[in-house]
């Protein structure tokens, strides 16, 4: 089998497995959705690094010494239905990279990353992945049992909080913006100030 190092070795209409994931080495980072190779925004801009290690630091920080961990992209994270249990490489279609995934569960690591659902899931909007991280991973985060996803908005400076219901549907919880303090459903005695977060120097 040759070796795959670039894009238009791949049939992009055609269904891949996580184990065909791996054997690739290609220049462009991709995600899979779904079985379909998904190419992912080129490198995020100063803002949105600003805000993702703001974010991560925070995050970092607050969970220190405790059971939980964040991990900031690039991290592979494979989904699949909430209902089964652990699949083997074959069987997993979806691997995405969130920017930033807490994770309560050592259970679904492993040396390649998430093996399962995160509890949280965040994404920071940049040009070019609105469609995707708003209606392509939302409905891909609900399918597969994220507890809570944020969708941080970094021109409007405003971060949109999803949380899953008991019928396995996310409800729009609170929209935060300006000075606000935003507080984790799963983790209320968090309290993330808005003003931190949308610290940059890119103006």
């Amino acid at each position: 089998m040759p070796k795959i190092t670039q894009l238009s070795q791949l049939d992009l209409n055609q269904t891949y497995s996580y184990a065909d994931y791996l054997t690739w080495q290609l220049n462009e980072a991709v995600e899979l959705i779904k079985g379909k190779i998904m190419l992912m925004s080129p490198a995020p801009n100063v803002k949105h690094q600003d805000i993702s290690a703001n974010l991560t630091t925070l995050l970092h920080n607050f969970f220190k010494h405790k059971k939980c961990r964040v991990y900031a992209a690039p991290f592979d994270v494979r989904l699949y239905d909430r209902k089964k249990s652990i699949l083997a490489n074959q069987d997993i279609h979806t691997v995405v990279q969130p920017d930033l995934s807490v994770i309560c569960n050592p259970e679904v690591l492993d040396e390649q990353g998430c093996n399962g659902a995160p509890d949280w899931i965040i994404e920071i909007l940049s040009k070019g992945n609105s469609k995707r991280e708003m209606q392509i991973k939302f409905e891909l985060y609900r399918e597969t049992g994220v507890q809570e996803y944020w969708i941080v908005y970094p021109n409007d400076q405003a971060i949109h909080q999803f949380v899953l219901d008991d019928n396995g549907h996310y409800q729009l919880k609170h929209m935060y913006t300006d000075d606000d303090i935003a507080t984790p459903h799963l983790f209320p005695e968090l309290a993330v100030e808005l003003t931190e977060v949308f610290e940059t120097w890119q103006k």
